[in-house]
């Protein structure tokens, strides 16, 4: 008989010790279908993959197999879930995600329901099943499993200014791993829409970093580029949203096509 454990607990501990290190994590945004590029994507060396079912065009039953992939290298799987809905948060967890991240969350009472989602009684209202995929279809007792499943992840997404608003009382929330801001969200509310590196947008990420420091939250940011990622590190951010898996394909495929061409 097979030793009992739960498929991602390893990788999401490894997760969490990338996002304390100064080098902080980094991993792509994927949307296709395939688990070969997830797989590719752990063997790259990323820290995590974000499994993105808010922008992609994946099924809750192919997030599995993905998840399963990220399972063969090691990698944590963390799933943006679809916004609006607290039942993708359950279902992600029980297929296995790492940890999920929630997009358009405003206030504080978003992120108490968020937080509540992904976590088992007394913390929250997870649904308790130990016959799913997260906890090896039963094969892990369930003591074990309630107990050690709280350490899954929870990254919420503060897109606009109404959440930089209320941004005291959202990382007052306990049980927020990874406050993650989207730049070019962040400045259309600002009123420069896609000038990420408008001084009115740079400032308000070093504001939000400063306050995320003091409460004991990481800072998360998306990049589209090493050098942008690199500029957030020093600014305090330590996740990284790096992209998309079909960018950077598309990336280097037209790189080399020039090159070729030259």
């Amino acid at each position: 008989m097979g030793p009992c454990k739960m498929p991602t607990m390893g990788s999401v501990a490894k997760f969490k010790a990338a996002l304390a290190s100064e080098r902080g994590a980094l991993g792509p945004f994927m949307i296709t279908s395939d688990p070969a590029f997830v797989e590719s994507a752990g063997y790259a060396g990323y820290d995590f993959v974000l499994l993105d079912m808010e922008h992609g065009p994946g099924t809750f039953e192919n997030l599995q197999n993905l998840i399963r992939g990220a399972n063969t290298v090691g990698i944590c799987p963390i799933v943006r879930v679809p916004r609006g809905t607290d039942i993708w948060i359950d279902r992600a967890l029980d297929v296995g995600a790492g940890g999920v991240l929630i997009p358009q969350i405003d206030t504080a009472e978003q992120a108490r329901a968020a937080v509540s989602a992904a976590k088992f009684s007394p913390t929250g209202t997870r649904g308790t099943c130990r016959f799913v995929r997260s906890a090896g279809y039963g094969s892990v007792p369930g003591s074990t499993y309630f107990t050690e499943a709280q350490e899954t992840a929870v990254l919420i997404q503060a897109e606009g200014r109404l959440a930089v608003e209320n941004l005291d009382e959202i990382l007052a929330v306990p049980g927020i791993d990874v406050l993650f801001v989207g730049p070019y969200d962040l400045s259309s509310s600002l009123g420069v829409v896609g000038e990420i590196d408008h001084p009115k947008v740079l400032s308000c990420i070093q504001g939000i970093a400063e306050k995320a420091a003091a409460k004991g939250v990481k800072l998360g940011c998306f990049a589209d580029t090493v050098e942008g990622g690199k500029r957030w590190r020093d600014m305090g951010v330590r996740f990284i949203g790096y992209a998309c898996d079909t960018y950077l394909f598309y990336q280097k495929a037209r790189e080399d096509v020039e090159s070729f061409s030259r």
